[in-house]
């Protein structure tokens, strides 16, 4: 794993989640993004080498909007950045590590993105990401 990429926060309202990072960070998100497949609306502010990352649902059946009404809003996974997704992948599967989407898929921000079970990452969400070269 090369570092950490970012952090996802799950936030009920990204107009009012974007204006408190912006004020907290002094300086704007980069770039809003929808991502289908996961129900979200994305916000990324960078920080240094790494990134936050707010996520909005767009719809009650979403993973986010599921968090919000279980946990409420707050820390909802940390992303590190990989060199081969599949490599990691079959290495962590060796280790024992419950992977949810054995198949990365696309994700926010040109990234392949695998997620492993929180059972086996002490109680956190993992994201595994890796750009997409196009």
């Amino acid at each position: 794993m090369k570092k950490i990429e970012h952090v996802g926060i799950a936030v009920k309202n990204l107009d009012s989640a974007n204006a408190l990072y912006a004020a907290l960070l002094g300086k704007k998100h980069y770039k809003s993004e929808t991502v289908e497949s996961e129900g979200v609306i994305t916000s990324f502010f960078q920080v240094g080498e790494s990134k936050i990352e707010l996520l909005e649902a767009t719809n009650p059946e979403s993973p986010i909007a599921t968090f919000i009404e279980k946990r409420g809003e707050g820390i909802h996974h940390i992303a590190f950045q990989v060199e081969d997704i599949q490599k990691e992948i079959a290495r962590l599967k060796k280790e024992g590590v419950i992977i949810l989407n054995e198949t990365p898929k696309i994700g926010a921000d040109n990234k392949l993105v695998t997620f492993l079970h929180p059972k086996s990452t002490h109680g956190v969400l993992i994201e595994l990401c890796q750009e997409i070269i196009i």
